[in-house]
C-alpha cells in the first residue's frame, strides 16, 4: 500500500525537518506531500532540500495563506493524482507523533477506509489541554454526533488517514468546510459514501523534546473556542439540512 502523508504548512521551520525524519523513520516506505503556504520563514525551501536525501518527498507550494481544508484537499488531489493508495492527514508541529503513524494506517490493510486517532476512546487523551478546550472538543464531538448521527467519538481529529478508494467517491470541490468542521464534513462524507470507519487510540503523552511547538491551552482562550465552536454548528447544521431536504441520500445516516 502507498501511503501518503500530507502536511500543511505555515512557519514550522522549527519543526519540518524533524517531523520529515520522524515519518520517515516509522513509515519508510510512504510518501511525504507538505503543502505550504507561502511561509515566509523558509519552510518550503527547508523541505526541499530535505527531499534531496530522503525519499519521495516533495512540496506544494502556495502562494498564501488558504485554510486547513483546502491544504488537505489540494495534498488528497495530489495524491489521488499520483496513484497513492492512502491519504493521511497529519500536523507538522508534533501535536502527532510520527510514531503513531504504523497503528494509524493498519486498519487500512483490514477492509477500513477511515482511520481516526481518537481522543476520546478508551485509552485515548490530550492531556495537556486546558478545561475550556477540552469542553471545546468535546462539545463540538456531541454536538456533530447528535445532529448528524455520525456514530464516531472523535470526528474532530486531525489525525487520520483515508483510503484512496473513499476519496475518490467524494467529491472533493463539494466539502466546504475548514478547520474543526473540516474534519466532521469529512467524517460526514466518508459514511455518506458507504465508508467502513475506524478509531484507533491516540494521546499526546510521551512525546518529550518532540513538542517544540505544540499548541497549548493558552492559546486558544475561551472567546476564541466559543468562535470556533459556533463555526462548528454552523458546519453540522448546514450539513444536517443538506440531509432533510433530500440533497443527500438518507440513507447515509448512520443509526
Amino acid at each position: 500500500m502507498r501511503v501518503l502523508v500530507v502536511v500543511p504548512t505555515y512557519n514550522e521551520a522549527e519543526n519540518v525537518e524533524r517531523m520529515l525524519d520522524g515519518i520517515h523513520a516509522a513509515l519508510p516506505e510512504a510518501g511525504i506531500l507538505v503543502v505550504d503556504d507561502g511561509s515566509p520563514d523558509g519552510t518550503a525551501d527547508l523541505v526541499e532540500t530535505a527531499a534531496k536525501a530522503l525519499p519521495d518527498v516533495h512540496v506544494l507550494r502556495r502562494s498564501a495563506k488558504s485554510g486547513l481544508g483546502s491544504a488537505y484537499r489540494a495534498g488528497f488531489r495530489w495524491g489521488l493524482e499520483r496513484g497513492y493508495d492512502a491519504c493521511v492527514e497529519m500536523d507538522a508541529d508534533f501535536s502527532h507523533d510520527p510514531a503513531a503513524l504504523p497503528g494509524l494506517v493498519a486498519p487500512l490493510s483490514d477492509g477500513y477506509e477511515v482511520s481516526i486517532g481518537s481522543r476520546y476512546v478508551a485509552g485515548g487523551s490530550i492531556p495537556d489541554w486546558s478545561w475550556h478546550r477540552h469542553l471545546l472538543s468535546w462539545g463540538g464531538n456531541r454536538y456533530a454526533t447528535v445532529v448528524l448521527g455520525l456514530a464516531v467519538a472523535d470526528s474532530t481529529a486531525g489525525f487520520r488517514a483515508y483510503a484512496a478508494s473513499v476519496l475518490r467517491r467524494i467529491d472533493l470541490d463539494e466539502v466546504r468546510a475548514e478547520g474543526y468542521g473540516f474534519q466532521i464534513e469529512m467524517t460526514y462524507r466518508a459514511k455518506q459514501h458507504g465508508a467502513a470507519i475506524t478509531e484507533v487510540i491516540f494521546g499526546r503523552a510521551g512525546l518529550g523534546s518532540y513538542l517544540a511547538t505544540a499548541i497549548t491551552s493558552k492559546n486558544i482562550p475561551v472567546v476564541q473556542g466559543a468562535v470556533v465552536l459556533i463555526g462548528i454548528g454552523y458546519v453540522v447544521i448546514n450539513l444536517a439540512v443538506d440531509l432533510i431536504v433530500g440533497t443527500v441520500d438518507p440513507r447515509a445516516r448512520i443509526a
